[in-house]
């Protein structure tokens, strides 16, 4: 199951990139676009865009590395009752309601659907992901109030 999630986020993460780098392209364009010049000395129109330019593809790096750090990633089955670390499945109840959190080393936030449930990717700047390191099946956590339920 965990390399058909893996090619999900794959596949996801490529979407984005693509999207990313098509506004990231336009957003040059409009910043250095002779319309653009400044028709006097309050008219920001082309340092505001430069900024957005300049913020687009510092995203589209960031993103480039995690899908690059996908790419690479192959993520282990993890026995019922393992500590739970970087590149489990945790099933957990929270809230009284089921959620899935996976552990990777990048993309923490993004949240996919996969054969129907949603999963929310939790990097190691996470403070949850560093909550659920080392805790086992039924364990629970105060805050935020969660009991997990299956590691794989």
């Amino acid at each position: 199951m965990k390399s058909s999630l893996l090619d999900h986020i794959r596949a996801d993460l490529r979407a984005q990139l693509g999207r990313l780098a098509k506004a990231a392209t336009e957003a040059h364009a409009a910043a250095t676009d002779p319309g653009s010049k400044a028709e006097g000395k309050y008219d920001t129109r082309s340092l505001e865009a430069s900024y957005l330019a300049a913020g687009q593809a510092r995203q589209v790096d960031e993103l480039a590395a995690a899908l690059h750090t996908f790419e690479a990633l192959s993520l282990a089955d993890f026995a019922s009752d393992a500590d739970i670390d970087a590149g489990a499945l945790v099933e957990v109840d929270l809230h009284g309601e089921t959620a899935f959190f996976l552990l990777v080393p990048a993309s923490g936030g993004l949240v996919i659907t996969h054969a129907g449930d949603e999963i929310t990717l939790l990097s190691p700047a996470s403070g949850l992901y560093q909550k659920l390191r080392g805790r086992h099946c039924g364990d629970s956590l105060d805050s935020p109030p969660l009991t997990i339920r299956e590691v794989s």
